[in-house]
């Protein structure tokens, strides 16, 4: 009996052996075709083949393959941020209101604002926020602490503390509610320049004049 199933098992295992050699490739195939691949990428980046002008658009597929890349990066790796819970306290979207618009409008608009020399040149484009809620909170506090690589998107945790940067997020999230009246209310309401804000930050002092 126990010969008989060994046999069993023994012809089950050739069985799965034999489907697998006719429907996938062997490994000498695999390793050539990578290889063969790589060799075809190296050449067509060597020769520059691909015009990484920006005024030269990617194709769709290449479009696609970033976008996905770039918005699963952001979503993994700002899962364990924790929102700040006073969004919406007034001193802190004054701040923020401030921060934008000497940080952020250039790039990003804001309601009433014209499209700006910088905004019309920039590829990707960068999104016009006051249009409509691009991310979460956690999202938004991520891309701008750590910003986004082959975009002009800086990492503006480098020179701005947390605080800071939520500020930028709360009032980036009131942006697709606004008036161009409100905005220009908002912008006229930050309490200090930015300057002075950069100047109160611990450790920022020795880079301000």
């Amino acid at each position: 009996m126990t010969k008989s199933f060994s046999a069993e098992e023994d012809a089950m295992q050739d069985s799965r052996t034999a489907w697998l050699r006719r429907h996938f490739p062997s490994v000498a195939f695999i390793a050539v075709t990578a290889l063969v691949g790589g060799a075809l990428a190296g050449a067509v980046m060597y020769v520059g083949v691909y015009d990484i002008g920006a005024d030269a658009p990617h194709t769709k597929p290449v479009y696609w393959l970033i976008e996905m890349l770039r918005d699963r990066s952001i979503a993994v790796r700002s899962r364990n941020v924790s929102v700040s819970a006073n969004l919406l306290d007034i001193k802190r979207l004054q701040s923020g209101a401030g921060l934008y618009a000497e940080m952020c409008s250039g790039c990003h608009l804001g309601p009433g604002l014209e499209k700006s020399e910088i905004s019309q040149g920039l590829y990707p484009r960068a999104p016009e926020l006051f249009r409509e809620q691009q991310r979460s909170a956690k999202e938004q506090f991520w891309v701008i602490k750590h910003g986004v690589k082959l975009t002009a998107m800086p990492a503006w945790g480098k020179t701005h503390s947390d605080e800071l940067i939520w500020d930028m997020v709360a009032f980036v999230r009131q942006l697709p509610r606004m008036t161009p009246a409100q905005y220009q209310a908002a912008i006229a309401s930050a309490p200090e320049d930015h300057d002075a804000m950069m100047r109160d930050m611990p450790g920022m002092t020795k880079t301000m004049p």
